[in-house]
């Protein structure tokens, strides 16, 4: 007798999925490729990506070049990317996140977004168990004291970060030390602190980026420093990672 097939989810069309893998390799790539070379991103052989490119073309997902025949993302694309941009607000995105990520972490998590005075909180998920400081909406974080500061010093533009420094009553110059710290944040791809702005207290920040790569907001969790993980292929910081590369996903940001 033979086993029941397991569930594997809604069925859809191969030969739908199969020319979309065309279509993904296009907006890996971020630029007009050749058949061959298209067709070797996508997992295919050329004269097996020819038929789906045809359609494509015709649909305006595609468009060729006319000079050199190379394949890139046609009007109907760009038309779809611009739409889906204007549909997503990047605070609206991420705050079922942060409830996920506080579940799931057992720490607290917040968006910051940059506001007129600096990094600024928006939106907080408490942990099962809260840690009690002050991190509420509307609370503007120190640049150079904790994780959310840090990661969009790190990010922004140089004069837009002494501006706030300065705004802020801290000295305004970029010292080499405070230089070198934004470069490992941005190697990173993390910044964090332990017991730095209140005594006890640890964090992880992860920045999201838009369409034009620009910092958009990021994720911020944060918890007892006996307890919280901070390494950067720890329990914390690899779902913080994971869900701030897919929210840049979603605003257009190419993560790889």
């Amino acid at each position: 007798m033979s086993k029941p097939e397991k569930n594997k989810g809604p069925r859809g069309i191969q030969s739908v999925e199969v020319g979309g893998a065309l279509l993904v390799a296009l907006a890996h790539h971020g630029r007009p490729l050749a058949l061959k070379d298209l067709a070797q991103a996508a997992g295919m052989a050329p004269a097996k990506a020819h038929p789906y490119l045809v359609s494509f073309i015709k649909l305006g997902l595609v468009a060729q070049e006319l000079e050199g025949g190379r394949y890139g993302l046609g009007p109907l694309a760009l038309q779809l990317g611009m739409i889906s941009l204007q549909q997503h607000d990047p605070v609206r995105l991420a705050t079922p996140r942060i409830e996920e990520l506080a579940q799931r972490l057992g720490h607290s998590v917040a968006i910051a977004v940059w506001g007129n005075r600096g990094p600024t909180v928006v939106r907080v998920a408490e942990a099962p168990n809260p840690v009690h400081i002050s991190m509420r909406h509307g609370t503007v974080m120190s640049l150079r004291g904790t994780a959310s500061g840090r990661v969009f010093a790190a990010h922004l533009a140089r004069a837009d970060v002494r501006a706030a420094l300065a705004a802020a009553g801290e000295r305004a110059t970029l010292d080499a030390a405070f230089e070198a710290l934004l470069q490992q944040v941005r190697q990173d791809g993390v910044a964090s602190t332990h017991d730095a702005v209140v005594p006890g207290v640890s964090a992880l920040a992860a920045p999201v980026f838009d369409d034009k790569g620009r910092i958009a907001l990021c994720l911020t969790a944060l918890g007892p420093s006996a307890s919280f993980d901070l390494r950067l292929d720890g329990a914390v910081a690899s779902p913080l990672k994971s869900a701030a590369e897919s929210l840049s996903r979603q605003l257009g940001g190419l993560i790889y």
